[in-house]
């Protein structure tokens, strides 16, 4: 692991020195995972990789203020999903209304759903959220970040982010209940 690590600092080491080589084996190494990202919050190949090809650009042109405190990987995903959210703020996508009014908010910790909701079913009604949702629920459970880092990607408070969060997840049940009920399975 140690010598894995060692390798990924040298290769960022020589794409800071604008070796094109290293450049191409770092671009190789992250492209599959990174596009993945992009695909989940822009749903459109195209879009992806667009996002995928700025966010790349982008951390080429700023290696100098990766530290290493972090691995690359995370460094890159963050430049990833900030180009993806400035790409759909940019855009102007229009998305489903939201009528906040009719559901109940279930406020509790609780992220189990009823068995036989497979986690496709999930993230599908999870794009019927409001977008102020929406990615914090996605950054929370699809990415993996928890509430200081979803704060600080989408320049939120940290109480902001819990909130929102609570909030999403009780919407997302709410939808969960209401597809199951009308699809009647």
């Amino acid at each position: 692991m140690e010598s894995k690590l060692s390798f990924q600092i040298e290769l960022v080491e020589k794409c800071k020195a604008n070796d094109r080589k290293a450049q191409m084996k770092l671009y190789r190494q992250y492209c599959d995972g990174m596009f993945c990202v992009a695909m989940r919050f822009l749903k459109s190949e195209d879009d992806a990789e667009d996002v995928l090809q700025e966010s790349f650009i982008k951390a080429f042109q700023k290696l100098d203020q990766f530290r290493g405190d972090v691995t690359f990987g995370a460094w890159l995903k963050r430049i990833v999903i900030n180009k993806c959210l400035d790409f759909i703020k940019a855009k102007k996508v229009t998305y489903t209304e939201f009528r906040e009014h009719t559901l109940r908010i279930v406020e509790d910790e609780d992220w189990t759903v009823e068995v036989g909701i497979s986690m496709q079913q999930v993230k599908e009604v999870m794009q019927q959220l409001p977008e102020k949702y929406r990615f914090v629920v996605q950054l929370f459970l699809v990415e993996g970040y928890d509430h200081q880092e979803i704060s600080q990607i989408l320049g939120l408070r940290e109480a902001t982010c819990r909130t929102r969060l609570l909030r999403g997840k009780g919407y997302l049940k709410e939808l969960l209940k209401e597809k199951r009920y009308v699809t009647g399975s």
